[in-house]
């Protein structure tokens, strides 16, 4: 693939030609627009951009720990694992809850603070195979993942090896975070090799693997487990370290992405480029995320006063999934193992309205080119407008407008920046029987998935 940069790539205007309000170093010299080939997604990110919406239940030993879960004591502090005790533990009603809101994916957090193994691992006696719940026979991984198959949810794991009470290691650093002892950090690196191999090699095919806080990668010291995913699972997309990231973080956990955000950035290690840059090289589209309590990413007693508002989940999503970067949400099943009812009735809610303001399409077309025109049947009523590029292709467009034929002329509906995997916009109430989309400014011609007209 030939690099591209900010010296090498055309941004044509809408009659064709290249823009003369660009500055110089946006423009190629000397170079035909034949020799650009476009930064585009692996299948597993194409895929991972297309679901959207996902759940991850974050549920541990922390849960347990006395007077509540608390981030830094259970860094700092090993918990007695005989605490563990989710008698009414249920994985199908944690996956109802991702199916009612109207996720794809969801994550299981295999492994967290505590270093406490919730699967049957040899690995050390700290973890479901070393209490008496359920005998020492229970593997929640293996649970999560068939409630996933049940629901049509795409499983995906997330793994927390940067903390561990168990070892004793801080942040990667064992003698809790001073390290100075080679022969015990070593032996760490290894316990994370094998917590990885054995978490992606035993489950079937997961979407994406998540790894707390990001991972060093071997030359800094980490374990190496970039090849063992990958010689494990083929289609699944990596998050994260400078070695590899096949998506970035959109820099808040306000489930709230900044626009414009763009699906690629200029190198692997620009894990600080929250709203992505137009003329990356890598292809690394965003994700916002978000607790579903405010902000508790485990459940803590009596919080059920920081569950998020309707109105404000509902603004995520459209600041999120809306301005081309996927949600995650997070879930906190309690110490019975279950999702507390009234955030249930939270996620119930989230899907009935996202479901309703989408299920009104009064008009929907696909094309290729710098103006698409989608013509109804009839005078209808319109307020609400998506745009999906054809990713496959890259993401071409660089600036649009919406326009509607209202009263004898075309008016202006929207316009915007970035559309990449979609683009969602709420308008005034307007009725037409003619809309175009309009690239004002693209790299190659544009390829749209999908231009679609809703009343909400």
């Amino acid at each position: 693939m030939s690099k591209l940069s900010r010296r090498n790539f055309i941004i044509r205007s809408a009659s064709g030609l290249v823009s003369a309000a660009l500055p110089v170093s946006l423009l190629f010299s000397n170079c035909k627009r034949s020799e650009v080939e476009l930064p585009h997604p692996t299948p597993a990110q194409l895929l991972w951009q297309d679901l959207e919406l996902g759940l991850a239940y974050h549920f541990d030993l922390d849960v347990y720990m006395p007077g509540g879960h608390h981030h830094e004591r259970s860094r700092k502090e090993l918990f007695d694992p005989s605490l563990y005790n989710p008698e009414k533990l249920d994985t199908d009603q944690w996956l109802e809850a991702a199916k009612a809101c109207g996720a794809r994916y969801a994550f299981f957090t295999a492994t967290h603070h505590q270093g406490f193994l919730q699967w049957q691992s040899d690995i050390y006696p700290f973890g479901l195979k070393n209490i008496s719940w359920k005998d020492g026979k229970a593997d929640i991984v293996e649970e999560f993942v068939n409630s996933c198959a049940k629901f049509g949810i795409k499983p995906a794991i997330y793994i927390g090896i940067r903390f561990n009470a168990y070892m004793q290691v801080y942040d990667y650093k064992v003698n809790w975070g001073k390290g100075g002892d080679e022969n015990k950090q070593a032996a760490y690196r290894t316990i994370c090799e094998k917590i990885v191999e054995e978490l992606v090699s035993r489950y079937g095919e997961f979407v994406e693997v998540w790894f707390d806080g990001g991972i060093p990668s071997p030359e800094q010291g980490g374990p190496d487990v970039v090849q063992i995913v990958q010689k494990y699972q083929d289609k699944i997309v990596y998050y994260h370290s400078d070695q590899l990231r096949e998506h970035r973080w959109a820099g808040n956990e306000d489930g709230i992405a900044p626009y414009p955000c763009w699906s690629t950035v200029p190198d692997m290690t620009s894990k600080d480029c929250h709203a992505g840059d137009p003329d990356g090289n890598i292809w690394m589209p965003a994700f916002a995320d978000t607790p579903i309590r405010d902000h508790e990413w485990l459940w803590v007693p009596d919080t059920e006063k920081d569950l998020i508002s309707l109105d404000r989940l509902t603004d995520m999503y459209y600041q999120s999934i809306g301005r081309n970067a996927n949600l995650v949400i997070g879930a906190v099943p309690d110490r019975n193992g279950l999702i507390p009812e009234v955030d249930m009735i939270r996620y119930r809610e989230l899907g009935d309205i996202i479901r309703k303001r989408f299920s009104n399409k009064i008009g929907s077309v696909h094309g290729t080119g710098e103006k698409i025109n989608l013509n109804l049947n009839k005078p209808a009523e319109i307020n609400q407008i998506v745009i999906m590029e054809d990713l496959s292709k890259g993401e071409r467009i660089r600036r649009y407008k919406v326009e509607g034929f209202v009263n004898n002329e075309w008016q202006l509906l929207c316009k915007g920046i970035s559309v990449g995997h979609k683009r969602i916009q709420i308008i005034s109430t307007i009725k037409t029987d003619r809309i175009r989309l309009i690239c004002d400014e693209f790299r190659e011609n544009p390829v749209v998935r999908e231009f679609s007209v809703y009343l909400v």
